[in-house]
């Protein structure tokens, strides 16, 4: 079974594990499998309409499913599976101005 390796902040959705293994052939199938064992993780990876959400990077092994065959990507039961939340923020300009003295 393919292993999905799960953000530490999604972790309280998914019985506090860092890793999931999970049956399919394919990246959908497997996280299908994963909402399935833990239905609190569909809302934060899917929107409404059943499709993944924006921020929401997977990654098998170390490719980004997006530059492959997206949710269809094939999977073996060797793999890995990371979710990787997109993280944005920040506060007002941080910058420091250089100055120098000569």
């Amino acid at each position: 079974m393919a292993k999905i390796l799960i953000p530490t902040p999604l972790r309280q959705y998914a019985g506090k594990q860092p890793t999931i293994e999970v049956k399919g052939s394919t990246v959908g199938e497997a996280l299908s499998g994963l909402v399935a064992q833990h239905p609190d993780l569909r809302r934060h990876l899917y929107t409404e309409e059943g499709k993944l959400r924006a921020f929401v990077n997977v990654y098998l092994n170390d490719e980004d499913v997006r530059y492959l065959d997206k949710e269809a990507t094939a999977i073996a039961d060797s793999d890995n599976i990371s979710i990787v939340p997109s993280i944005a923020g920040g506060g007002e300009n941080l910058s420091v101005p250089v100055t120098s003295s000569v």
